[in-house]
């Protein structure tokens, strides 16, 4: 279940690296727009993402029950409501998004650059939710190397798309929104024609189905708001300091990304151990989900050191391939060497904290990670560099002590084991 998923995120990962290295060979300030930009647009997907953690709770459940009538109600109800939140939210984002923009205080010179960017990427946003809401049907219905052919389909028109509209339309830096809105196009049509096949006899919408998946869901949804506002009021803190500020966005926008690669098996192994405890408890396997949910997130922690071990060792040659900016390079440097410390730990509450949304524990996982935040990551950051004085490195370590406070905080509802007994049950 694992490998499959960690290919998607490689795909994912390479798409935004490709991003962030077109939008660096076009300039600093497109890097550092672009980095703000996608976490704005990370924030307009989170109810695609939010309806796919309460889709594969209940959808994994059903596809090993055996209910072959309930299961395509539920499939059904999902797909119908990730078209209509991903309408609405195309039309406000493209509405009120530039509008949004132009009040928040990011450097002036970056604001011309991320209206544009942010309209085109909301008209792609109705098949993004369609793309995100297919591959989670598909992972819960044991199909996800359907879903991994898509995925891989989907990263080479995108990066063969950034290439040429970016450099050889004149679109220029706008072509980076473009490339990813007309493959998500794509890949949703993939992936819509996989996922009719899961649907056997008459196709039902019901509320009640939804009410179940947005129940388990919302949580996560939003979590991922909150995490993103997170990373936007980063950018604001950052944007206070006395020099370098562009330079220091666009580091962390470097840093984030080379960061990312980090990632790929851990929301792997997060997305697994959520498909793993649901069929388990579809199963009515209980005395399983607890060791299975353990040993994914032991795994993951051992691969996820020794991927941070590569990183620090090749940081230099990764942060100067990113930027050729030496500041840039520097800056995004410093932020390897202090991330990297906190990666295992990082790894170990994601990946115990799929385990916990597979079992619809959803809130206890929101919770946890938004008070290491915003309790302590912002916190720390606001006073290190807006009260104190201190440069950029002060918000590195205030990120890693927030990992370190989540990792503990998820560890000690996983094994208190109470998530394992009061889960929600299949509808």
């Amino acid at each position: 279940m694992s490998w499959p998923l960690t290919l998607i995120m490689v795909f994912e990962f390479l798409i935004g690296l490709t991003d962030v290295y077109i939008a660096g060979k076009v300039s600093k300030e497109i890097q550092a727009t672009y980095g703000f930009v996608i976490q704005l647009y990370f924030i307009l997907i989170v109810i695609a993402n939010a309806l796919t953690v309460g889709t594969v709770s209940v959808v994994s459940r059903l596809y090993t029950s055996g209910d072959k009538t309930e299961l395509t109600k539920a499939v059904f109800s999902s797909l119908v409501t990730a078209v209509g939140a991903g309408i609405v939210l195309a039309v406000t984002g493209i509405f009120l998004s530039p509008e949004m923009i132009r009040l928040l205080n990011i450097p002036k010179e970056l604001k011309h650059f991320a209206i544009p960017f942010i309209e085109i990427y909301a008209l792609g946003l109705i098949f993004h939710y369609l793309l995100i809401n297919c591959n989670g049907i598909l992972r819960s219905c044991q199909m996800v190397k359907r879903s991994l052919i898509t995925m891989a389909l989907v990263c080479v028109i995108n990066i063969a798309l950034n290439f040429f509209l970016v450099f050889h339309t004149s679109l220029s830096f706008r072509g980076i929104a473009a490339a990813t809105a007309s493959s998500v196009f794509i890949g949703s049509m993939i992936n819509l024609a996989y996922v009719r096949k899961v649907m056997i006899g008459e196709k039902n919408f019901s509320i009640n189905m939804v009410k179940k998946m947005v129940g388990i869901g919302w949580p996560i949804g939003m979590l991922q708001v909150l995490w993103q506002l997170s990373s936007m009021v980063l950018f604001l803190i950052l944007s206070a300091l006395p020099e370098n500020r562009v330079e220091i966005l666009a580091a962390l926008t470097t840093g984030l990304r080379i960061e990312s690669v980090i990632y790929l098996p851990v929301f792997g192994f997060n997305m697994a151990n959520a498909v793993i405890v649901g069929n388990l408890l579809g199963e009515k396997r209980k005395e399983d989900v607890f060791r299975s949910g353990f040993i994914t997130a032991a795994i993951g922690v051992l691969i996820v050191t020794l991927m941070a071990i590569a990183v620090i060792l090749n940081a230099r040659w990764i942060a100067s391939f990113l930027s050729d900016n030496e500041i840039v390079t520097r800056e995004s440097m410093k932020y390897i060497y202090v991330s990297m410390i906190s990666e295992p730990f990082m790894a170990w509450g994601i990946i115990l904290g799929g385990g916990l949304n597979g079992a619809g524990d959803t809130k206890s996982v929101m919770m946890r990670v938004a008070l290491s935040v915003w309790f302590v990551r912002i916190p720390l950051s606001y006073i290190f560099v807006v009260l104190f004085g201190f440069g950029p490195i002060s918000v590195w370590w205030s990120m890693n002590i927030s990992q370190f406070v989540q990792a503990f905080l998820m560890s000690k509802r996983y094994f208190d084991r109470e998530w394992l007994f009061s889960g929600k049950e299949t509808p």
